[in-house]
């Protein structure tokens, strides 16, 4: 196995939540990654990742390389390395962002996004915290789920 695209410097990382956690229901809530300042995520990411993941700002639409991946394997979070998406559940949405249909289950958590003025359900890395994106109710058979991820937040583990 190799990682593509981006090295991961694991170690400690996490940072903001918005909604508290209970530890019983929480695996990763005494994760080294949760206990990361700010300050230690924008010297460890560059500033896309950082803003992307650390202050959940959007790339722009087709920017991302991993539109064009076709290779099998494992898509993971660039902050901490947690699996979140397989290759065989990715497809072309025509938004210009990388797109899954279900994510690895407990890799995610959800919670209800107003910044624009109209609730959407943001999902971020269970274990980092790490803002990946958006789903939405408008995917593909069998889920009906697309979960449009930032491909600044991504890093990819070929098969």
């Amino acid at each position: 196995m190799t990682l593509d695209r981006r090295a991961f410097l694991l170690g400690s990382s996490v940072a903001l939540t918005t909604t508290p956690v209970l530890a019983a229901t929480d695996p990763y809530a005494g994760s080294p990654w949760r206990k990361m300042t700010d300050a230690e995520w924008k010297k460890r990411l560059d500033p896309g990742a950082y803003n992307v993941l650390r202050h959940e700002a959007t790339e722009m639409a087709g920017t991302s390389p991993f539109n064009k991946e076709k290779r099998r394997g494992t898509y993971v979070c660039l902050g901490c390395a947690l699996p979140l998406f397989k290759s065989e559940w990715k497809y072309e949405s025509g938004t210009g962002w990388p797109s899954f249909y279900t994510a690895i289950k407990g890799a995610v958590s959800k919670k209800t996004d107003f910044k624009i003025g109209i609730p959407r359900t943001e999902y971020h890395c269970a274990r980092c915290l790490g803002h990946q994106g958006h789903v939405f109710p408008d995917g593909p058979r069998p889920t009906g789920l697309r979960y449009c991820n930032n491909g600044d937040a991504l890093g990819f583990i070929a098969a």
